[in-house]
């Protein structure tokens, strides 16, 4: 079992729970007490966290949402403190292009994001998933 199935498998055994809670964050839609905030969508998410870290076995942040928020720096942070609580991440990118480019995608979602694990789209064929599936 590979590290990732097995720290899921951990947790979801000491919480005895399967809850994976989604990070998509719409600052549209935040309460107010966040508008005035430094990095609102930082501080949405860590309180969604903290809100939910003791029944959730992961957390699952969707990428296009903190692209289009221009919240990439809070993605990295999120996951960072997730991390730091040895707490799963499956970073929620829907990513599937040719080979070459998945290549790249699978190393934006492990090394630059430091994912556990990725959503993928396989409508483009196995080329687009061996680079996700060979990390």
């Amino acid at each position: 079992m590979n590290a990732f199935f097995q720290s899921i498998s951990e947790r979801q055994t000491r919480l005895n729970s399967f809850l994976c809670v989604g990070l998509d964050p719409e600052p549209s839609k935040f309460p107010e007490r966040y508008l005035g905030a430094e990095r609102p969508v930082k501080r949405f998410c860590l309180d969604v966290i903290e809100s939910t870290a003791d029944v959730a076995c992961c957390f699952k942040p969707q990428f296009a949402h903190f692209a289009a928020a221009d919240a990439l720096d809070d993605l990295r942070d999120v996951i960072a403190h997730l991390k730091e609580r040895s707490i799963p991440v499956i970073l929620d990118a829907k990513r599937g292009d040719v080979g070459s480019t998945s290549a790249y995608y699978a190393r934006e979602a492990f090394d630059v994001y430091d994912a556990d694990a990725v959503t993928v789209n396989p409508y483009l064929g196995g080329d687009s998933l061996i680079p996700f599936l060979e990390r």
